[in-house]
Parts: structure tokens; C-alpha cells; sequence
């Protein structure tokens, strides 16, 4: 039974041709992705598939289908889809690494671009990196803003000199930050006022 029917697939795809089987399997996934798309709509209708879902179920079936069909017509055209399927993963694979290795480099350099517009704190402020509302982080006065790092310089202890920390630009969006504007002088302070002050008429 088995070996009689795959001898009638082989003798309907020779009959068929290259062209007639590359059609065939495009008409197929068409057909596949229609009665898939209707499957999950009616699964909706009956909720029994919650409509959170809809759109990434619709999504994923329609990629599988196509990356099958896109497989299968490709060794129909002569490329071996085991050599393909190897090349894709292996470059997956690398791209995936890639993106990772660099990932902290660029949401560091993206915060950074944030922390310039938005204006969290200011060079010469001192902040504070609170873990949570009672435990105390790192503190210090900002003194210098680079793509990666904000440099904050710790105040002295004990006649110590204050160290410096260097903390990556991500960590001020992953916790709280408390800030203490510096004390102007007198001066400062009136030159401030000074251009504060609405124009004579």
C-alpha cells in the first residue's frame, strides 16, 4: 500500500514537472495559509483562543508556512535544503552572538542620549542610585557624561580622598535616582537672578 502510493507521488510529479511542482506548492501554502488564518479566527469566535494570542498565532503560522513552501521550492530549483537550513542557522547563530556582545554597548550609549535630552541630573549634581526606598546605593557628584559612563566622584571619608565610580548610563533607568542640585555661591546666584529677570519695559 505504501510503496504502490509513493510510486503513484513519483509518477504524478514526474507527469507534473518542475514548473507545475513549484506551483503546486505555492498554491498549497496558499491554501494552508487560508484554512490556518480561518482555523484561528473561528477559535477566537468561540473563545477559545484568547484574542491576546490572535495576532502572534496568525503571525507564526504564516512564517512557518512560508519558510516551508520558500524550502521546499528551493530544492525543487536544485539548492539542497539541508545546506541551505545549515548556512541560515549558522548564520542566525553568529548574528545572535553578535547582537549580544554588543547589546550592552548600545542600550549604554542609547541611555546615554536619553539622559542628555530628558535631563535626569545635571553635571556638577550629587546623586544617589537608590536600590529601594530605604537602602542606600551609589553616591556621588556627576563629573563627567560619556556614551558609556557616568562618572560620579564619592565624597571624602576620614581624611580619604573620595573615589571615583564609573557607572554604566542603562543602570540610571533601571533604578531610582535621587538628586541634590549644588549650592550656588552669592554671585552665581545673582548673576543667576540676573538673567532671570524680565526685560525693562
Amino acid at each position: 500500500m505504501t510503496e504502490s502510493l509513493q510510486f503513484r507521488l513519483e509518477q504524478w510529479s514526474y507527469m507534473l514537472g518542475s514548473s507545475g511542482r513549484l506551483l503546486l506548492i505555492v498554491v498549497g501554502a496558499w491554501l494552508l495559509h487560508r484554512l490556518m488564518r480561518a482555523l484561528i479566527s473561528r477559535l477566537a469566535s468561540r473563545s477559545i483562543l484568547p484574542a491576546e494570542l490572535v495576532v502572534g498565532f496568525r503571525r507564526a503560522s504564516s512564517f512557518l508556512i512560508t519558510t516551508v513552501a520558500l524550502l521546499l521550492v528551493l530544492e525543487q530549483l536544485g539548492v539542497s535544503a539541508i545546506t541551505l537550513w545549515t548556512a541560515l542557522t549558522g548564520f542566525t547563530a553568529v548574528a545572535a552572538i553578535a547582537f549580544f556582545a554588543a547589546w550592552s554597548v548600545l542600550s549604554n550609549i542609547f541611555c546615554a542620549l536619553l539622559i542628555v535630552t530628558t535631563r535626569p541630573f545635571r553635571l556638577h549634581d550629587e546623586i544617589e542610585l537608590v536600590e529601594d526606598g530605604e537602602k542606600r546605593g551609589l553616591r556621588g557628584q556627576v563629573i563627567d557624561l560619556n556614551l558609556i559612563y557616568t562618572t560620579l566622584r564619592e565624597a571624602s571619608s576620614e581624611g580619604k580622598p573620595g573615589s571615583v565610580l564609573q557607572v554604566p548610563n542603562s543602570l540610571f533607568f533601571q533604578r531610582v535616582v535621587r538628586r541634590w542640585t549644588p549650592r550656588l555661591t552669592r554671585s552665581e546666584s545673582q548673576a543667576q537672578e540676573a538673567i532671570s529677570r524680565p526685560p525693562l519695559p
